[in-house]
């Protein structure tokens, strides 16, 4: 008789994405580019894992200086963002609803 495999550990509590980056907006964005207005997405879980993942919205200043919004999509791990990179079509940042942190 073969053992029950054991059951996938439980996902983490969603995190405190508003804490996080209140507590550390260089984690996404730079300082250079001085982020106003910044804002950010209920975190979702990620399908496979136990990461979760967020939209983060601000205006920004370019390197040449023109005002300009740009919206990163996160992935946190324990309380840390782990990666960011620049939200594309298909992570769906465009029709989530924002709040500022």
């Amino acid at each position: 008789m073969r053992a029950k495999a054991a059951d996938p550990a439980p996902p983490e509590p969603p995190p405190d994405i508003k804490r996080m980056l209140r507590d550390n907006v260089e984690s996404v964005f730079t300082a250079a580019s001085h982020p106003s207005h910044v804002r950010v997405s209920a975190p979702r879980h990620e399908p496979v894992g136990t990461a979760w993942t967020a939209c983060v919205k601000a205006e920004l200043n370019s390197v040449i200086g023109k005002p300009l919004t740009q919206t990163y999509r996160v992935t946190i791990t324990g309380d840390v963002i782990i990666d960011r990179r620049r939200a594309e079509e298909e992570d769906t940042c465009a029709t989530e609803t924002y709040e500022p942190i």
